[in-house]
């Protein structure tokens, strides 16, 4: 492929220091994580060739020269996390052809200035060339990231698919342990054993310092009535928490290590420069600016088919590529300056209340002034465990507009660009304690 993303250098940014430690959050987090649903490994500073003595330079001068290059235009980045296969040591090149347990397609923006990230679920029904109907995990071992890109690309709309990342399982645990474990809310008590991965899930519930193995248990978790989707869900939370361990001065001695792990867990066909560009795009960016959003669709039910899937839903689908990759249902590109109107109106938005403030009625509350105020498709679910001070209006299929439409009727809320709400809903509104300020 040709070089798509690099420019000539940039002078340095005098607000270096501000951002440094975001910076590292940024690149980190979209490293390990892919493992656990992030994205993309951006901190490998070694081409495949590079010597030892090449490799020692590279290290020592990956930051200072990631700020001479920039992203100069949107670029695709498709992301596995790849499962062990059996028999296969660490240091084998087929250790990146198991199937993938975990798919993110990324869209950098350098004149939006942002980064979305695509949760694709393993059981999302595809059609795979030679194989016929079967679920998106088995691409990458049936053909590679090749194949695995076509299938994604033709699924998603003819999205073009610029670079991809594989990354063995084998380091979401040891990177973990490396950073002195990660803060976690396990919203309900986890018991499980996995033969086939070998994880044992034992966890309460509450906040919890996970180390290497509890989060990737936490993340792996099937044994629920969400099962791969939920999965899903854990694994943007643990995006989250990833990016504010990371920014904790006490991590920023252990960064080189933590590199030099990542070289032998990651395959990809990002060139050195295009890595540090994309370093260098972390540099500036905000942690509002990472916006993530599961593919929208449903359960199969047990009379459709006979294995389990995750069926798309076209017109979530179709959103979604507009709203955050800005590519419409032909395969077309977007300008930044499209708005999707017709999905904001009030009465198509399917909303849930989740009370997390405390106070036991408020969520009928809630739920009462939203239909007063025109919003007739609304209902309640189980309150939140944690307790918050603010309010949030979660983005679960994707509809940005909606979520403004919504905050600009009720007054407040942090909108997040997550999926981690109700699966049922189009938003979801976690009621925190500032709502008692209204007085309603």
């Amino acid at each position: 492929m040709s070089n798509p993303v690099v420019t000539a250098p940039l002078s340095q940014r005098t607000t270096l220091a501000k951002r440094l430690f975001w910076s590292f959050a940024f690149v980190l987090t979209t490293t390990v994580s892919a493992s656990i649903g992030a994205s993309v490994a951006l901190l490998t500073p070694l081409a495949p060739s590079s010597s030892p003595e090449e490799q020692n330079v590279s290290l020592n001068n990956l930051w200072q020269k990631g700020l001479q290059y920039k992203v100069s235009r949107p670029v695709n980045i498709l992301v596995m996390g790849v499962d062990r296969v059996p028999g296969v040591t660490g240091n084998s090149s087929e250790v990146f052809d198991g199937r993938s347990d975990t798919m993110l397609l990324l869209h950098v923006d350098p004149k939006a200035q942002s980064v979305s990230m695509l949760s694709i679920p393993r059981d999302t029904q595809v059609e795979i060339p030679g194989i016929g109907i079967t679920k998106v995990n088995q691409a990458n071992a049936s053909g590679g990231p090749a194949l695995t890109a076509r299938v994604v690309s033709r699924t998603l709309n003819d999205v073009p698919i610029d670079r991809y990342v594989r990354v063995s399982t084998d380091a979401f645990r040891e990177i973990v342990d490396l950073l002195g474990g990660v803060d976690v809310f396990v919203p309900t008590p986890m018991a499980y054993v996995d033969q086939t991965q070998k994880l044992k899930i034992d966890l309460a519930q509450g906040w919890q310092t996970l180390n290497g193995e509890q989060a990737e248990g936490f993340a792996r978790f099937r044994n629920d009535a969400y099962g791969d989707i939920g999965r899903v869900q854990r694994q943007q939370a643990l995006i989250k928490a990833l990016r504010d361990r990371l920014t904790s001065p006490s991590v920023l001695p252990r960064l080189p290590k933590a590199i030099r792990i990542m070289r032998k867990y990651i395959d990809t066909n990002l060139s050195l420069e295009e890595m540090l560009s994309l370093i260098g795009f972390g540099l500036n960016l905000e942690r509002d600016q990472l916006k993530m959003v599961m593919l929208p669709g449903r359960f199969s039910q047990a009379d459709e088919y006979i294995a389990s899937y995750w069926l798309m839903d076209d017109r979530g689908r179709d959103r979604v590529m507009r709203e955050f990759f800005k590519i419409d249902s032909s395969g077309l590109a977007l300008d930044n300056q499209y708005r999707l109107a017709s999905d904001a109106a009030p009465q198509g938005l399917r909303i849930a209340i989740q009370n997390a403030s405390g106070q036991p009625d408020l969520g009928s509350r809630v739920a009462q002034l939203l239909e007063n105020q025109g919003f007739p498709n609304v209902y309640i679910v189980q309150d939140w465990p944690d307790h918050q001070r603010q309010t949030q209006i979660i983005v679960q299929q994707g509809d940005l507009e909606g979520a403004a439409v919504l905050k600009k009727a009720i007054g407040l809320g942090n909108i997040e660009a997550t999926s981690t709400g109700d699966l049922e809903s189009d938003l979801t509104i976690r009621i925190g304690e500032d709502w008692l300020q209204k007085g309603i």
